[in-house]
């Protein structure tokens, strides 16, 4: 079967909503400390959003025998400013996400190719695959992609200030 990836538009919101919460849900199993599952209507708002308007958000979605089975999120980013000293170039993030049954049949390499080649026709240099340790599934996926990486994310849980 041919995997057919475009743009979505917002006929395809309750699917992306639906999309965005099985990704929750898958991910908050791996670590319920670090994952939520969002609000079902700030997801839909979201997307209404994003798809109505000329944002800096760009989605698509995969088809398979005309059912959107998966989706690709490229968030671009601002430049850094010209006061910093990271070099500008332009960056994009990305968040895919294949339902479950429809895994490595190609379809999440489809997504990412499309949103590569979406990405570089705007002017992106790099992109971003934010993933955090306990999710090893996309650490493979994206290293199979071609990314790498780039740096260390250091954090600090802060607890509330002391009196």
């Amino acid at each position: 079967m041919s995997i057919l990836v475009r743009d979505a538009g917002l006929r395809d919101v309750p699917t992306l909503v639906r999309l965005r919460l099985a990704n929750a849900e898958r991910h908050v199993q791996l670590d319920p400390t670090i994952y939520r599952v969002p609000d079902v209507e700030a997801v839909r708002r979201h997307f209404e959003e994003v798809l109505a308007a000329d944002s800096k958000v760009l989605i698509l979605v995969a088809e398979l025998a005309g059912d959107v089975v998966g989706m690709a999120e490229v968030i671009l980013l601002a430049d850094p400013p010209a006061h910093q000293i990271l070099a500008a170039r332009r960056a994009a993030e990305i968040h895919t996400v294949v339902l479950d049954g429809h895994r490595g049949a190609g379809i999440g390499a489809a997504l990412v190719s499309a949103a590569e080649h979406a990405a570089a026709e705007r002017g992106v240099t790099i992109m971003h695959a934010g993933i955090f340790a306990p999710n090893e599934g996309a650490v493979r996926f994206y290293s199979a992609a071609g990314f790498g990486p780039r740096g260390i994310l250091l954090s600090k849980e802060q607890g509330p200030p002391a009196d």
